[in-house]
């Protein structure tokens, strides 16, 4: 069994040897532990710092791609490296690295295909009320739109099996954490939350620069995943608004034409009648977003069949030029990424 720790950085020369200090090299129930950095387009000394502290594979971005981009390079380079677990991790060392072996613990037991650090939110203290908040509300919407039960879905501290990795396929180029939740819940993979603990903050976050632009990010976010996941119930609640709407001003309209004074209320009638077109062509439009959202996922089974199939072919091929290798497996290893990702900045 091969565990993979990923890390995606983007100037992180100042925190990284202080996360990397704290990962394990062993964690139970694994007979290789391996460390790999995805560098999205650092400007800083990122790299270096990850080769002088023992990192076994780097990807490089040749620009900054964002978050999400960064953890989908790096899975697919833990897949690629043949990975059976893969855990996610921040270099700001906010999680405690001493969680992961109770993090893993249920997926190497087959007991969960992914496993979600639950952060103490309300004790954190250099958290916002109004951070508080948005946590609890995108928690909520991930529960309600996957139909999972998560306590901490914005948390970035996850492991996952390779099985359930192969399935990600993210659409927001914002963050990773709630997409690929909803994308298990859909798949029926089973999900735990396991509580883990959280370092002191070393750096103001990335992702929320000010409190209004991560309301605004987090509020668009919630509203694409309504868009994407569940069209026909978001369309749907939007026409039966305005027909709702519709109909109680044709009975406002209708009482006053029973009551003899319909004349002075045609604006009524009209309105009446523009938000009766406007409720039916909504309906019309959840329809066709149902069926786009499932050519979708017809289409996420197919690339799903065909990485597995690519996956296990480049496999085989490292194993093949590891055995072949003077210097063992893992020093044959070390700061390599082999394949396709090779073209997106190569490989150290």
């Amino acid at each position: 069994m091969k565990l993979i720790i990923q890390i995606p950085c983007y100037n992180e020369a100042g925190t990284l040897a202080i996360a990397l200090g704290e990962l394990p090299r062993e964690v139970q129930g694994f007979d290789t532990v391996e460390w790999l950095i995805i560098d999205d387009g650092s400007v800083d000394e990122t790299v270096e710092v990850a080769k002088a502290n023992g990192v076994d594979h780097i990807v490089r971005h040749t620009r900054n791609r964002g978050l999400a981009y960064a953890f989908m390079t790096g899975i697919d380079a833990c897949l690629q490296l043949g990975a059976d677990v893969i855990v996610n991790t921040d270099a700001d060392n906010q999680y405690s690295a001493a969680c992961i072996p109770a993090l893993t613990a249920p997926v190497v037991l087959g007991s969960a295909d992914m496993a979600i650090g639950a952060r103490p939110i309300r004790e954190i203290e250099h958290f916002s009320p109004v951070k508080k908040v948005l946590q609890r509300l995108g928690s909520w919407v991930v529960r309600i739109t996957s139909r999972t039960d998560v306590a901490d879905a914005p948390s970035g501290f996850r492991a996952f099996s390779s099985m359930a990795a192969r399935r990600f396929v993210l659409f927001n180029s914002y963050t990773y954490t709630l997409e690929t939740i909803i994308q298990a819940g859909r798949y029926n993979l089973s999900i735990v939350s396991v509580p883990v603990e959280v370092n002191g903050d070393l750096r103001p976050s990335r992702l929320v620069k000010s409190i209004p632009s991560y309301i605004n990010r987090s509020i668009l976010t919630i509203i694409r995943i309504f868009v994407i996941y569940r069209p026909a119930r978001f369309f749907g609640t939007i026409a039966a608004f305005f027909l709702g709407i519709a109909f109680l001003i044709g009975l406002r309209f209708l009482y006053y034409f029973v009551t003899g004074d319909g004349d002075g209320h045609v604006q009524s009638l009209i309105l009446a009648g523009a938000l009766l077109v406007i409720g039916f062509v909504t309906i019309l439009v959840s329809f066709l977003a149902d069926v786009v959202a499932a050519n979708r996922r017809l289409l996420e089974d197919i690339r799903f069949s065909q990485k597995s199939h690519i996956l296990r072919a480049d496999v085989t091929k490292i194993e093949a030029r590891d055995l072949k290798g003077a210097q063992g497996p893992r020093a044959s290893a070390r700061h390599r990424v082999a394949g396709p990702l090779e073209n997106e900045g190569g490989t150290l």
